[in-house]
């Protein structure tokens, strides 16, 4: 009889309430197949709550001891290849990926709502300062956690509050003031899973919102590699500069290690060219960092999150190369 997986240890210590929870739960679930750029090791579990209450009944349930992730729709992440031990939450469509109108200049969307769908909701019901959204691939979760914005518009500038829960299942809600915005990052409590949001625009003629959107979209088009498997933005633009021209400048645009490379077209975006791991992943966004700060004596901060464990064999990535920051 072979030994139990993590995700059957981690389920039998949850107990017996786990057969009341609504949502699905899947044990020792690869993450390559949920995140963009499609690499990464297994969940001990995977949970995807059916509804808010689904969640807390779940969190109240679950033992203290055991960690928990959420990766929104895994558009900015790299999970490491030897998976993530205990619980990542991913929450569905259904249940957490509607928008509604709540006045003629406020809307409500889910954690799980895709960007573009708040922005084409928006556009729809006549209510400007959203176009930017159309630009951003992820979700609303993750755009609330690191104050994600384009076309120099920001989350925060459109965000009224936030709804979440915390690891205790309790509920909480959180003013724009209160999440302690700043560039690409927020200091909303640690552990406090987001669920919702409000939103504040102003009238626009959806005619005119179009146009924006159009514009948003073939610049995209035009300089970023959307046709790839890329999480997005690698780094954060350091003061007074982007991070793609530090990149260029230190001869990283193209730079490969394996099958994972800086893209040749917009060189701020790292691409798995077909068969990558994440720890080629990763190898290649230290190796940029560090030339870039010999070039430049800049340090490039990661935009893109990183959870899990390195894979069996896999000598562990150390930031800069072993430097320290």
């Amino acid at each position: 009889m072979s030994a139990p997986s993590r995700g059957e240890i981690l389920l039998e210590e949850i107990g017996d309430g786990a057969n009341d929870i609504r949502g699905r739960l899947q044990l020792d679930t690869g993450l390559n197949k949920v995140t963009w750029l499609r690499t990464g090791g297994p969940a001990d579990i995977l949970f995807s709550p059916a509804d808010e209450d689904d969640l807390i009944a779940f969190l109240q349930m679950l033992p203290s001891h055991i960690p928990v992730f959420v990766i929104g729709l895994g558009s900015n992440l790299l999970v490491r290849d030897g998976g993530v031990r205990g619980v990542v939450i991913r929450f569905p469509a259904k249940g957490f990926g509607e928008v509604v109108i709540e006045s003629e200049t406020r809307l409500r969307a889910g954690a799980a709502a895709l960007d573009k769908k708040v922005a084409s909701t928006a556009r729809d019901a006549g209510i400007g300062g959203f176009h930017f959204f159309h630009g951003i691939p992820g979700g609303i979760g993750g755009a609330i956690k690191m104050n994600a914005g384009a076309n120099c518009i920001e989350t925060s500038q459109r965000l009224v509050e936030v709804s979440g829960v915390d690891r205790q299942g309790k509920k909480h809600t959180l003013t724009n003031a209160e999440l302690g915005f700043s560039y690409r990052h927020s200091s909303a409590p640690e552990g406090l899973i987001f669920t919702s949001a409000v939103f504040e625009g102003y009238a626009q003629p959806p005619a005119e919102i179009q146009d924006l959107m159009d514009g948003v979209q073939r610049h995209r088009e035009t300089v970023q590699p959307v046709k790839e498997k890329t999480g997005g933005s690698t780094f954060k633009n350091p003061d007074g500069t982007s991070a793609w021209k530090v990149i260029d400048d230190a001869g990283c645009r193209g730079l490969m290690v394996g099958n994972a490379q800086m893209s040749p077209m917009h060189c701020n975006f790292m691409i798995n060219t077909g068969g990558a791991t994440s720890h080629d992943l990763e190898l290649l966004g230290e190796t940029v960092r560090e030339r870039v700060f010999d070039h430049s004596s800049i340090r490039l901060e990661w935009e893109i999150k990183r959870i899990g464990e390195f894979g069996d064999g896999e000598e562990p990535v150390q930031p800069m190369m072993g430097r320290m920051l």
